[in-house]
């Protein structure tokens, strides 16, 4: 297996793809740079500004997106159309803004927050039901599903949609819960994987750290995969969360796999240059770049936010 860039320009912070079924488009953002980006099969991309920083992006059933800006959670009917705010939340928008997200099985939006300082437990995970019949007068309902997160990420459901894991970046660690869908309810927390902390001093190439989790995707059998910040490598964790396998990346920080083509079986992943090293730039250029490869095992296909 290899990996082939799939884009020229590097993204500072790309984040959230996701692979559009009926438009053989492959999604992502640039948080920093506030751009959504979007991909056809002829290798074409478009850049769309966001007024502030997108966390996150799902596709809608009934066509556009939902985006997670830095203050709320946002609708747009298509490309290039008007933000219309679909939840606003109360966090101080200086040192919080929404990350990691994406739709459920059955259609609610989930997105969860990260705190920027990165020195206190203030990250949060929100559902937002905009299903006819879920909300009140018109208004969604939103939850919060988990909290004491440094940074919200590897937000992801099981293919029998019992199992929904959530990671904490800066904690090293991986959360797991069963999963009710019509309920929404989560029970019997357990950590799925924990990871060894950055040791004090260490220096990107140095030997001794494999990484924290960052975004993550599911595959058909299960298996979740994990981006690895600053690991250079991707892992393969079982559902009961053995690590399966460890593929390097040419980058020092990816930031989310998804799968995509029409069969599901190429691995499209996200990366990081921005706050990296021109020494670190120079030996792996294409940080910051989306990469991809071929798998054996098909993805699952992205889930859809229906309102």
């Amino acid at each position: 297996m290899s990996w082939t860039p799939v884009t020229t320009e590097p993204d500072q912070l790309g984040e959230s793809p996701f692979w559009h079924p009926h438009e053989s488009v492959l999604y992502w953002v640039d948080i920093p740079a506030r751009f959504l980006r979007r991909m056809d099969s002829s290798g074409r991309i478009e850049s769309w500004a966001m007024p502030q920083e997108p966390g996150c992006i799902a596709p809608a059933a009934s066509g556009g997106l939902v985006i997670a800006l830095r203050d709320g959670v946002y609708r747009a009917r298509g490309w290039g159309g008007v933000l219309t705010p679909i939840a606003r939340f109360n966090h101080d928008v200086r040192t919080t803004r929404f990350n990691d997200g994406k739709a459920d099985p059955v259609g609610r939006m989930w997105a969860g927050t990260m705190y920027e300082p990165r020195d206190a437990r203030r990250g949060e995970l929100y559902s937002i039901d905009c299903r006819p019949g879920n909300g009140e007068q018109g208004k969604p309902l939103v939850q919060l599903k988990a909290q004491n997160a440094v940074i919200a990420n590897g937000l992801a459901w099981s293919p029998d949609a019992r199992t929904v894991y959530w990671s904490d970046t800066g904690s090293h660690v991986i959360h797991a819960w069963n999963w009710e869908a019509q309920s929404n309810a989560m029970r019997a927390h357990r950590v799925f994987h924990r990871f060894a902390s950055k040791p004090a001093g260490w220096q990107p190439g140095e030997p001794g750290y494999g990484g924290r989790p960052d975004g993550a995707a599911v595959d058909a059998e299960g298996n979740y995969w994990s981006a690895m910040f600053e690991g250079g490598r991707l892992l393969k964790l079982s559902p009961g969360g053995e690590l399966l396998a460890e593929i390097e990346v040419p980058v020092r920080c990816p930031t989310m796999p998804c799968f995509g083509g029409g069969d599901l079986r190429t691995l499209y992943v996200t990366s990081a240059r921005a706050n990296r090293t021109a020494d670190e730039l120079a030996r792996l250029p294409l940080s910051g770049r989306v990469i991809a490869m071929r798998v054996d095992v098909p993805g699952l296909p992205v889930n859809f936010f229906v309102d």
